[in-house]
């Protein structure tokens, strides 16, 4: 039998920039648009239609498919969030907001209009003290992406050198959320 060789991969330095967002209590949910143009639409776990759907994002993607098909090619994925869905945030509407702060802005004038973008609240170095500031900021003062709402999930930490994401809850966080 022959075993073939695997390589130890690449360590990523942890002295580089993140980027801290607000963690969104809705459900997860994803666009993708091919070269083909096809338009599917998606939940964490499968594709949806809306005659299958999660909290109604299929039926509002389709009924605003022209202007998301401005996000062009790709895997769009965000959170659907609002009205009826987890922390309901005191909205009278669902949105959606984008995870790609890297690409999408609040005033990217690419951006399709019915969406949103999750609101960036640090952006430097990784630091535990600059995460637990923000953490502690939006605890006190509240949700930014729904202006007013007091009780927000928490915050996501994107680290740009590793490429990956961590979370950190306001409730809870030392718990799975198998747990909660």
């Amino acid at each position: 039998m022959e075993i073939i060789f695997e390589g130890f991969g690449k360590i990523s330095r942890l002295s580089r920039d993140c980027i801290i967002t607000e963690k969104i209590d809705g459900t997860n949910a994803q666009l993708c648009i091919t070269e083909e143009g096809d338009f599917l639409v998606g939940s964490r776990k499968r594709w949806i239609t809306p005659e299958d759907d999660n909290y109604g994002f299929a039926r509002w993607a389709y009924e605003n498919k022209e202007e998301l098909l401005k996000l062009g090619v790709g895997r769009h994925f965000g959170e659907w969030w609002g009205q009826g869905i987890q922390r309901r945030y005191d909205l009278k509407e669902k949105r959606f907001s984008l995870f790609n702060t890297g690409r999408w802005s609040q005033d990217n004038q690419e951006k399709p209009e019915c969406c949103s973008v999750v609101p960036i609240l640090y952006k430097g170095d990784f630091c535990t003290n600059a995460i637990d500031d923000v953490l502690q900021k939006l605890k006190e003062e509240g949700s930014v992406a729904s202006p007013g709402f007091m009780k927000p999930e928490g915050i996501v930490v994107y680290h740009t050198a590793s490429r990956m994401m961590f979370k950190r809850t306001i409730e809870n966080d030392e718990k799975p959320k198998s747990k909660v």
